[in-house]
C-alpha cells in the first residue's frame, strides 16, 4: 500500500494538473454556491492568517485574499502557481514542519489536505503550535462514501490514514477546543461519461484500458444523468 504522503508526492509534486482536473468534477455540483465560496462564508479572515496546503489557491479565486496572508505547500508546481495571488506571501514546506515562531497566526486553514499526511495528529499538533491561543482553525475533509459512484467504477489504490468526516473531530479535539463541524449541502449531476473519465484519468492513467473506458461510457451513459454523492464537512475549532 501506498502511503498517503508518496502518493501526495507522485499526484502533485511536479503538477498543477491532476489537481485541477479533479477540481474540475465539482462543476456539475447540485448547490448554486459553490465548495469554496460557502467554505469563504463560514472564515474569519482578519489578522495574520495561514493555508497550508494551499494547492491552485483555488479559494482565493473565490474568496478575497486578506491582508496578511501566508500560503504553504510541499509543492513547487503548486507555490509557483500561488504566487499569482494578489499579495499572498507563499512558503514551501511540508505541514509537519512549519517554518514559523510559535503563535504567528490569527487564522489556520487547511482544506482537504489532512487525509496527505502520514500522521494528521502531527500535522494538527504543528497547526496548534503556530496559531496564537485562541487564533481560529478551519480544516475540510471527505466522508468516506464521497464520490462513491464514480469509485465503483474504477476503485481507486488505498491510501488512507484514518481521516474523513467520520473521525476528523476526534483528530481535532485533541489539540483544539470549540469543535464544530458543518456538512456542505450538495451532489453532482454530470451529464455525460467525459468529466469522469477526466477525472479517473487524473487519479491513475495506466487503469484507464480502452476497455474500462469503453465500459465507464456505457455505465454512465445507462444511468441518463449520473448522480454522485458529495461528502465534504468544514471543521473550525479555537487554539488552547
Amino acid at each position: 500500500m501506498t502511503s498517503p504522503s508518496a502518493h501526495a508526492r507522485t499526484q502533485y509534486a511536479t503538477t498543477t494538473g491532476n489537481l485541477s482536473a479533479r477540481i474540475a468534477i465539482y462543476d456539475y455540483s447540485t448547490n448554486p454556491q459553490d465548495w469554496y465560496s460557502w467554505v469563504g462564508e463560514r472564515l474569519r479572515l482578519d489578522g495574520r492568517v495561514l493555508e497550508v496546503g494551499a494547492g491552485t489557491g483555488a479559494l482565493w479565486s473565490r474568496v478575497e485574499p486578506p491582508a496578511g496572508l501566508t500560503l504553504v505547500d510541499f509543492s513547487a508546481a503548486m507555490c509557483a502557481g500561488l504566487r499569482l495571488v494578489p499579495g499572498a506571501r507563499v512558503v514551501r514546506a511540508g505541514a509537519t514542519e512549519l517554518p514559523f515562531a510559535d503563535g504567528t497566526f490569527d487564522g489556520l486553514i487547511a482544506n482537504h489536505m489532512l487525509y496527505h499526511l502520514d500522521d494528521p495528529a502531527a500535522g494538527l499538533r504543528e497547526f496548534a503550535r503556530v496559531l496564537r491561543p485562541g487564533g481560529r482553525l478551519a480544516v475540510s475533509v471527505n466522508g468516506r462514501d464521497h464520490l462513491a459512484e464514480i469509485d465503483a467504477l474504477l476503485p481507486r489504490q488505498s491510501v488512507l490514514n484514518g481521516v474523513s468526516a467520520e473521525t476528523v473531530s476526534a483528530y481535532v479535539g485533541q489539540v483544539f477546543d470549540d469543535v464544530g463541524v458543518e456538512r456542505y449541502p450538495c451532489s453532482l449531476e454530470i451529464p455525460d461519461a467525459e468529466p469522469v473519465l477526466r477525472y479517473l484519468a487524473s487519479r491513475n492513467p495506466a487503469a484507464l484500458t480502452p476497455e474500462a473506458v469503453a465500459r465507464i461510457r456505457e455505465q454512465v451513459a445507462a444511468e441518463g444523468v449520473f448522480r454522485v454523492r458529495q461528502h465534504a464537512v468544514l471543521v473550525t475549532a479555537t487554539a488552547r
